[in-house]
């Protein structure tokens, strides 16, 4: 295989994502039915957010607090818990993505695994070890461990010094974001793959080495 480290991203790209059944399921603890307009509403204040955080201009501590202080006031329970539990929650709902235990099984030996991503610790580690994985992965980088996130180069330079500095011809980095997960890849003077398993347009001025619409196509594209 052309490659000695593959990284992933987290969310979309190993492990369905799906916020509103989250926040549902953590709601519904606190008596609250949480509803489609509901999710409209953090949606709306919470998009932005990321971007701010992917930009560096707020903190993984800033975003945190923000999405969850107006249910924070309502409910009379500090956003950090109201973090916390949605973090528990989100592990239970996130299972893998269809044709990723397959791969990660496949390139076991045949390459070195690593995760990069702009999520939050305490999420990561439970999804890890609900799938089985905490041996799989050799590198797992969290930005908001690191202070920097994709598509800033550093968080990979960070991942980088783990991995032991292996030629970056070797490395490739498979993510369904294109602004951070691929432009991240390029900035740091890696090969990338974009999964866009909706048929998106790529973006002007993001050009990803490789682009596959599933996981089983990665899964040939690598090892045949």
């Amino acid at each position: 295989m052309r490659y000695s480290w593959i990284l992933f991203d987290a969310d979309e790209t190993l492990f369905h994502f799906d916020a509103f059944a989250g926040l549902k399921l953590m709601f519904a603890t606190f008596g609250v039915n949480f509803t489609a307009e509901d999710y409209r509403q953090y949606h709306t204040l919470s998009a932005p957010l990321w971007v701010d955080y992917q930009d560096g201009a707020i903190s993984a501590a800033q975003l945190q607090h923000t999405r969850f202080q107006a249910w924070s006031e309502r409910l009379g329970v500090a956003t950090e818990i109201l973090n916390r539990d949605y973090l528990v929650a989100m592990a239970q709902v996130s299972p893998p993505l269809s044709g990723a235990p397959e791969l990660i099984s496949a390139l076991q030996g045949k390459a070195k695994l690593g995760i990069i991503t702009n999520g939050f610790s305490a999420m990561q580690h439970t999804r890890l070890a609900k799938a089985g994985w905490q041996q799989a992965f050799d590198t797992l980088v969290v930005s908001e461990q690191v202070g920097i996130a994709k598509p800033a180069a550093g968080i990979f330079e960070h991942a980088f010094e783990l991995m032991g500095h292996p030629p970056k011809e070797q490395i490739l980095m498979v993510g369904d974001n294109p602004h951070s997960d691929i432009l991240g890849g390029l900035n740091a003077g890696i090969d990338t793959c974009w999964l866009n398993s909706t048929g998106r347009a790529t973006p002007e001025g993001i050009r990803p080495h490789y682009e596959v619409s599933s996981l089983q196509q990665l899964h040939k594209l690598l090892l045949g």
